[in-house]
């Protein structure tokens, strides 16, 4: 019994102690187009209707200081996001996801361009724990946004 009781106190002090690790996804793709064309396209924090298949429209609004975008889904569902670094000058922006259907918590992303001679290369790197999924599924839900949204892109700068 006092062994159990210990057990029990070891195991939920180490989980208190260590809480799950952060994961990352990143994906990249680069194209013939140069860094200030693709900024363009990609640049305004609700220009991402304009390119990602998976968005059906983009709402910003405020709340307080904070820059929010509510986008609406092709199959339904809205994610929103919070701005929280913009820099048109090193062609970035990062956010994190406030609200919505995704199997992650603790999100921040960047999406980001560098330039290289003879075109860009556009990359979407974020960090999150897992939500109600496993680490797996977590990774693919989020790989899967990256990479529909960057071939999208892709496509679209290559015409």
């Amino acid at each position: 019994m006092k062994f159990s009781r210990l057990f029990a106190v070891a195991a939920l002090t180490t989980a208190i102690a260590f809480p799950a690790a952060a994961l990352e996804v990143k994906k990249s793709v680069s194209v013939a187009a140069g860094a200030d064309e693709v900024w363009k396209t990609i640049g305004g924090f609700c220009g991402i209707a304009e390119w990602h298949p998976a968005i059906a429209k983009c709402e910003l609004s405020k709340k307080g200081s904070a820059v929010l975008r509510t986008l609406s889904l092709n199959g339904g569902g809205t994610v929103v996001e919070k701005l929280l670094r913009l820099n048109d000058e090193k062609y970035q922006y990062t956010y994190s996801v406030v609200a919505g259907p995704l199997p992650v918590d603790q999100y921040k992303s960047t999406l980001l361009v560098k330039k290289f001679a003879g075109g860009s290369t556009i990359t979407w790197v974020g960090s999150f724990v897992a939500k109600g999924a496993p680490d797996a599924k977590a990774i693919e839900v989020i790989s899967g946004v990256y990479e529909g949204g960057l071939a999208s892109l892709k496509k679209k700068l290559t015409k």
